[in-house]
Parts: structure tokens; sequence; C-alpha cells
């Protein structure tokens, strides 16, 4: 089989190109200019991970990247755009934010002329406020060679590339874009967590592709845990230690019960916390040899903020705007009190292998985490673009 390049710009910890690897992609070069992102990359490079072994990595911001010097006929371009412009943490400015590095994807495109591309950016890209600015990104990917001129504003570049795309004028190089707001928790990931894809095919190719259809499910996970209880067996959890379905859910269970008596929801269950983090070691339990994996203390849970349930998906892991926060990367334990994953356990929920390591602090790795793409949804997405161009 014929191998297909790319390359990923903002790489971050590494949790796309990971997912992207595990699924045959090969990449040449991985972008990224945070230090500690850096620093964990170098140390998985450095001990042999069989996914990042051979990852050749740029330190370095991906405004002096010359794409010519880096890589030459790659089948893809991949990457996540800083997110810090379009989500609540960071101010949520768009286009008035200088940390809007959707002009750089842009550029790659254009220099790189990949196959395809994929990109990913967090929910708030979808918000209202931001929609003409969303347009204007997809317009972007899909006429790349129609770059903005030195002295011209954004608003003009947009009636621009508007012309183009109603006249109907063939280009040299353009590409048929999608995108979607995908859930992690609907492809296998413990984790409600909401990300835009944005995937382009070269219009030469004349490929038709469609994002993958979820494979998991919440229903699923209902009809295991309080129609048939083998969730509860599964995790060797007693009968008499077996929690009351929550109220909210009362109704779904009793129509699930009703409608599927005898087979069960089609797809997989939604994966809970308690299922991420099977098999790994009370934290506090200092004989443990488990990377990644030191018990942190001081977590509080507040209104609005009182973590995660064990057998629940978790809530979205967050990096931040100023260190770590709380409610979004602690789980809820029985009796109301809570306690902050570790760091392995935070990979867990991101779906980083075991092996996969994390440099830095734990405020630094908790960060690192928080701003991934969990690996088994760009597993999802990944396989499904390299089906068709392989």
């Amino acid at each position: 089989m014929k191998v297909l390049k790319s390359i990923e710009l903002f790489t971050g910890a590494g949790g796309l190109a990971l997912g992207l690897e595990k699924t045959g992609w090969h990449h040449e070069a991985l972008i990224e200019r945070d230090e500690h992102a850096c620093s964990t990359i170098h140390l998985n490079e450095s001990l042999g991970h069989p996914l990042a072994k051979h990852w050749r990595l740029f330190a370095q911001d991906a405004r002096g990247i010359s794409y010519e010097t880096v890589a030459d006929g790659v089948d893809m371009v991949a990457g996540g755009p800083p997110c810090q412009p379009f989500s609540l943490g960071g101010k949520h400015r768009a286009y008035q934010d200088r940390r809007d590095m959707f002009p750089e994807a842009v550029r790659a495109v254009r220099e790189l002329r990949p196959r395809c591309f994929l990109f990913e950016n967090v929910k708030g890209l979808l918000r209202q406020s931001f929609a003409t600015y969303f347009h204007y990104v997809i317009l972007q990917l899909s006429y790349p060679l129609i770059a903005r001129e030195k002295d011209e504003d954004w608003e003009s570049h947009l009636s621009h590339l508007k012309r183009i795309h109603t006249g109907g004028k063939r280009m040299d190089l353009c590409y048929k874009v999608v995108y979607r707001l995908l859930d992690a928790a609907a492809y296998g990931v413990p984790q409600h967590r909401h990300r835009v894809f944005i995937v382009g095919f070269r219009s030469d190719l004349g490929r038709e592709w469609s994002f993958p259809e979820p494979t998991h499910s919440l229903d699923r996970l209902l009809w295991e845990q309080w129609v048939t209880g083998s969730y509860w067996d599964e995790h060797e959890v007693p009968k008499k230690a077996r929690p009351q379905a929550p109220a909210r859910f009362r109704l779904r269970v009793q129509r699930l019960a009703s409608d599927f008596a005898l087979f069960p929801p089609l797809g997989q269950r939604c994966r809970t916390v308690r299922d991420a983090l099977a098999g790994l070691p009370d934290p506090k339990d200092k004989r443990h040899t488990v990377p990644n994996h030191e018990f942190r203390d001081g977590a509080r849970p507040y209104p609005g903020h009182t973590g995660s349930l064990l057998d629940e998906p978790s809530k979205a892991l967050k990096a931040g705007d100023h260190g770590v926060p709380g409610g979004e990367n602690m789980m809820a334990l029985p009796g109301g009190t809570c306690r902050y994953y570790t760091v392995r356990e935070s990979a867990r929920v991101q779906t980083f292998p075991d092996d996969y390591l994390f440099s830095g602090s734990w405020t630094e790795a908790m960060r690192q985490i928080g701003n991934a793409v969990p690996v088994n949804l760009a597993i999802a997405v990944g396989e499904s673009v390299m089906k068709q161009l392989a």
C-alpha cells in the first residue's frame, strides 16, 4: 500500500498526530512552538514510542516556516490552529486576535497543494457572532490561491472570494470543503468534547466524502447500566453498591427497557470515566510505578463546577486561560467530595496511550492535555479520510 504523507501544524502535545499516525498517515513534519509541548514530543521520540519515534519536529512559529524546505509532495495538511480567538477562555476575539492562525493554515495549503486537509477547532468557531468570519475561513480554504493583499482588509478579501465563488470561475487549485461539529463521546472517547472538524479534498480528485457516522451512544450505555446491568457486572460492582439511575434519565431508561427488551440499541456504549480509569492504581498509593500518575490535592467543588461523574462520560477537559480550571479537570467521588484527575487519568480520558508520556509540571502537562485532540476522535476522522485516498 502506498504510504500517504502528511504534515501537521500547531501539533501541541500530539493527540491529532498520534491518531493520524495510528491510521496509517506518515507525518513528514510537525510544527509547534510551545516549549512544553515540544518537550513532550521530544521525550516520546527519544524513548522510541512506536508512533512518535520517526517524527521530525520543527520547534518554531508556523509564520516563519518555508514549506518548500519542510516537505514535498504531501497528501494531507493537518492541524489545530490555536483556538483562543474563538474560545470563551481566550476572550473570543476571532480576527481581532493576533493568535488567529487560520491564515497560516491557508498558506500551508496554498504552498503545499495537498490532496486534502484536515483542521479542527473549538465549537465556539460556530458561534453566531463568528458566522461571517467562519464563512471567510471556509472560502479561503476553498480558494487558497486567492491570497489577501498586504493592504487589503479581511472584509474586502471576503468580498473578492465571494465573487470567485458565485462566479463559478475555474481555479488552478481549489478544494471541496465540508465541516461538522463532532462530540468525541460518539466515537469512543470517555468524554463529552465538541470539536469542529474542517475537511477539504482537492477538486480535481472528484472525491465524494462525508464524516464517519457515530459508533457509540448514550442509549446503549443507559441500556447496559439500568436495563441489563452488564456495565456493573463488567466492572465487578456488587448490586448493593450500585447507584440508582439518575432522575434525569429515568423516563429514557423506561423507554429503552420497553423498546429494546430483546436486543440492545445499535452500536457500542458511550465510555465512562470508570471505563477510562480501569486498571489504574490509586494515585495516593506511593508504591505504584505508573508515570504521570501523581496525586494532587486541593480540589474543591463549587456551584457549576462539581467534577465529572464516575459512570458517565467526563466533562470536557480544558486548558484554561490562566492555569488549570477546577471543575472540568476533576472527578466527583461518592459522598459529595471530589479530586483532581492525575495527568495519566486525564490522558486516559483523552485516549492517549499509556506509553505516551508528558513532560513538565502538573499544570503544564494538564494544559497540554486540555488543548489536545482526543486520539480516538482523530483515528475516526483520519481513517475515514485515508480510505478516500488509499
